[in-house]
């Protein structure tokens, strides 16, 4: 396929709190309004195999799931998602945005439950198929103040992942960052703190990058 009309794929990522689903709201309507095909999605999640295996991992009550079988069920979320849905919107000339990819992988499996960031990170490379996002954005915030937002947001009780513990939550924030550092080219780290507005503003500055590459 000619490159041009491809579509770019970009994923959104950050710890729970971190303002994921507004700035995915902001973007998604300021492409748009460039006159851009898109298609919004989710990790775990975006095909009927993934909102299953959604279910198994987020909510309460299903069970134990130990952290091997845990990474392993989001990479097999992830596979279904590439080959199903992200590809074939590509290749459609559509951009995909996604609430989550590898990185969440690498930081709640590879460290957060401590199985190793390179081992999760290898397993999810077979999943993708190759496939990297044109552009990650890190939404970074300290955990304590992500903690804040989800008390005063009052939508429910925390998920499984959202339940965890403080220890838990720091190490995430070092994976994504970390992450973000080592292949810097491909990511835009935004201080997820400041106003929605200002975290947006700094989003399509970078955004416009790939519009006009």
């Amino acid at each position: 396929m000619n490159e041009r009309t491809r579509g770019r794929f970009l994923a959104v990522e950050g710890g729970d709190g971190a303002g994921k689903t507004t700035q995915i709201d902001l973007l998604e309507a300021w492409l748009t309004e460039q006159g851009l095909a898109c298609d919004r999605t989710r990790e775990p999640g975006g095909t009927p195999v993934g909102e299953k295996i959604r279910s198994l991992l987020l909510e309460h009550g299903q069970g134990e799931i130990d952290p091997r079988t845990e990474a392993l069920l989001f990479a097999a979320s992830r596979a279904a998602h590439v080959v199903q849905r992200i590809e074939p919107a590509l290749r459609a000339g559509t951009w995909v945005l996604t609430d989550r990819y590898v990185d969440s992988s690498v930081a709640y499996q590879g460290l957060g439950r401590e199985l190793g960031a390179e081992a999760v990170a290898q397993v999810n490379d077979w999943a993708i198929g190759g496939l990297q996002p044109d552009l990650t954005i890190v939404l970074d915030l300290d955990p304590a103040v992500a903690r804040e937002r989800m008390a005063a947001r009052g939508d429910g009780r925390a998920d499984r992942m959202e339940s965890a513990g403080e220890e838990f939550h720091a190490r995430l924030r070092t994976a994504f960052l970390d992450r973000a550092a080592a292949e810097s080219h491909r990511y835009l780290v935004v201080d997820a703190a400041q106003d929605p507005q200002t975290v947006q503003a700094q989003i399509r500055a970078r955004t416009e990058e790939l519009l006009h590459g």
